[in-house]
């Protein structure tokens, strides 16, 4: 089986806020603490409240947390590593500056991942790429057979699928279906945890992730019948 073509390694170290006086004197934003049930991890709860106060030490112990996780959604989604560095660059930069408005209405990892996926599809969207809308992926397809059952294990998808093969059909998705399946069938989300980083329904998530797949399956197909022919 072939290997990714993707390294694992995030840009290190962690972005520090721009030092020119324009920026360096804006404090961060102040809110009500958050509930340290959003962060189960004591290590993390305490250096995510020092790190609100402006506590540098403590940002970059979060950076080192997240930075692999962050990476590698924004490598799924734009498969390009300088971009996806740059972009991983930009996520925590956008945290640095808005760390202080996070309250604890979600997990700290969920509420950072919708930061980063923002980031992303604002990237995507000044390159002029098309990107599925969740209100498109509700819509009917003639290819989606009766019965099936949204967000569970697609077998078409599992198996001994050649790994760059696979990392090409993701690539080849509209940007909206990657989204999600790179969330849920890559990074582990489960739907609820999507649809909050997404603002959408659990519905809303299922679908796109089901049509992704669909689509995944025809691109797979395609790419099995093109290698038999040579």
């Amino acid at each position: 089986m072939s290997h990714s073509r993707y390294p694992t390694e995030p840009p290190d170290p962690a972005p520090c806020p721009p030092a020119d006086k324009s920026t360096a004197q804006v404090p961060v934003a102040r809110t009500a603490p958050f509930t340290l049930a959003a962060i189960p991890n004591p290590a993390e709860a305490d250096a995510l409240a020092r790190a609100q106060q402006g506590d540098h030490q403590a940002f970059s112990h979060l950076y080192s947390l997240h930075k692999r996780r962050i990476y590698s959604l924004c490598l799924r989604m734009v498969g390009n590593i300088a971009e996806a560095e740059d972009l991983t660059q930009e996520a925590f930069l956008q945290l640095h500056r808005k760390i202080g408005t996070f309250r604890g209405d979600s997990a700290f990892s969920t509420w950072l991942h919708r930061l980063a996926i923002n980031v992303v599809l604002m990237h995507l969207r000044k390159k002029g790429l098309t990107l599925i809308s969740l209100d498109e992926a509700m819509e009917p397809t003639p290819d989606e057979g009766p019965g099936r059952s949204f967000g569970t294990p697609d077998a078409t998808l599992t198996g001994a699928i050649d790994r760059l093969a696979l990392e090409r059909a993701v690539e080849s998705l509209p940007a909206g279906y990657r989204l999600i399946f790179v969330l849920h069938d890559i990074e582990g989300y489960e739907h609820n945890e999507i649809a909050a980083m997404l603002d959408c329904s659990i519905g809303n998530s299922k679908s796109q992730l089901h049509k992704a797949r669909l689509k995944l399956r025809d691109s797979l197909r395609t790419s099995s019948r093109q290698e038999a022919r040579r």
